[in-house]
């Protein structure tokens, strides 16, 4: 059971890998993005999307994290 378990985390982690250069192939356009102010260089349009892909996938553990940490009760925190 605990193979298959890690065989399955190895593929669906394959496939991860397989979707993002496959999207990196396909979205080789230049764009220049501009935030308040700050414009950045040309960069392929896939280098903005996977960065936020990756700054999203670190905010939403950190946010489930700290709702988990506020439905404890008080008597199991100061523990």
């Amino acid at each position: 059971m605990r193979n298959l378990k890690r065989l399955i985390f190895f593929v669906i982690v394959l496939l991860i890998a397989l979707v993002t250069v496959v999207f990196t192939l396909e979205n080789q356009q230049s764009v220049s993005l501009v935030f308040f102010g700050w414009a950045a260089p040309q960069i392929s349009v896939a280098v903005p999307m996977i960065l936020s892909l990756l700054v999203g996938m670190m905010i939403g553990p950190m946010l489930a994290f700290i709702g988990r940490l506020r439905k404890k009760p008080k008597s199991a925190r100061a523990a």
